[in-house]
């Protein structure tokens, strides 16, 4: 009884998620993270209407006896808020109990930033050092194209694959990018970006494209990054590449999508450009996420300070 109660609570919520076109990612998560909350609260003869605050910190204490990081607490949580705003306003239950629940306090991270001199070196060891193996051209072009853009414009991974051909604006010199939430913004361009992606469409992309720019099952596709059979990209194929890149180029500790998105923002902030504009171009809902570059910032003067100061 209990299992049917949460599956059709589960159903209402992804209903609600796709009218307020919430991204894939976001329900696929929700869907992961409730799931387990609810095999959780079945087990305890609990359907969606028997769960109060209570329970909630029941199940919040049972995630930090398995040892779950606050990051992974905060998010479940933020998913069981969801679930029970949905049956709030629906109706069926009369007041949210995730809403009386604390979320942990995570700990201070600050992000992995490469020093300018290290970004430079990653992008121009892409397609240096002899000539690719023979076929292997498109993907150097590829390649190079894809991680100037994204430390040019500091996308996330899953903004790189999602990019269209069409998206590239030459005369402009801006991008067009469908972020989080489906908010669209317009980014400037670097000039060297601009000219690896333009090589990259004009010498790369058609000998990775299959025939007719079809992808997958014939689909016609005009994603702008393609793989080696024609298809979009994925955000672990993304990963993995920089990691050959990053190895390459003997980068300490490696590189992800994600520090390259954190190395823009910072040497944005070390160029003069104000916290506001960073937001803008990261696609930050609030100015809060994006202060902890100031974080970041702060941290590096007071090493700097300690190595230089006489009397540090």
């Amino acid at each position: 009884m209990e299992i049917a109660a949460w599956t059709d609570a589960l159903a209402l919520l992804d209903d609600d998620l796709r009218r307020r076109d919430a991204a894939e990612r976001t329900r696929r998560a929700y869907s992961v993270d409730l799931c387990q909350f609810a095999r959780w609260a079945s087990g305890r003869g609990l359907g969606p209407g028997d769960v109060g605050p209570r329970e909630v910190r029941r199940y919040v204490a049972s995630l930090s006896e398995r040892k779950a990081a606050a990051s992974t607490t905060a998010r479940k949580l933020a998913a069981l808020r969801a679930l029970f705003a949905s049956q709030r306003e629906h109706g069926l239950i009369a007041q949210n109990p995730a809403d009386l629940v604390s979320t942990p306090r995570r700990s201070s991270y600050l992000p992995r930033v490469l020093k300018e001199q290290e970004a430079a070196r990653l992008l121009d060891r892409i397609g240096a050092g002899g000539s690719p193996r023979k076929g292997g051209e498109g993907l150097i072009w590829r390649d190079r194209a894809l991680f100037e853009l994204a430390y040019s414009c500091g996308l996330r991974a899953e903004e790189l694959v999602s990019l269209q051909v069409t998206d590239v604006d030459y005369d402009a010199e801006q991008l067009r990018v469908e972020g989080k939430g489906r908010k669209t913004r317009y980014l400037p361009v670097g000039e060297l970006a601009l000219a690896a992606v333009r090589e990259y469409l004009e010498r790369g992309r058609g000998r990775l494209a299959a025939p007719g720019e079809s992808g997958a099952r014939g689909v016609q596709t005009r994603t702008l990054f393609l793989s080696k059979t024609g298809k979009p990209l994925s955000t672990s194929d993304v990963r993995r590449r920089l990691r050959v890149w990053a190895t390459r180029a003997q980068i300490p500790g490696g590189a992800t999508p994600h520090a390259l998105r954190h190395s823009f923002a910072t040497h944005l902030l070390d160029g003069g450009a104000d916290l506001r504009s960073i937001q803008e171009l990261l696609g930050h809902a609030s100015v809060s996420t994006t202060q902890v570059y100031t974080r970041v910032e702060s941290a590096r003067l007071r090493r700097a300070y300690a190595r230089s100061h006489p009397r540090a």
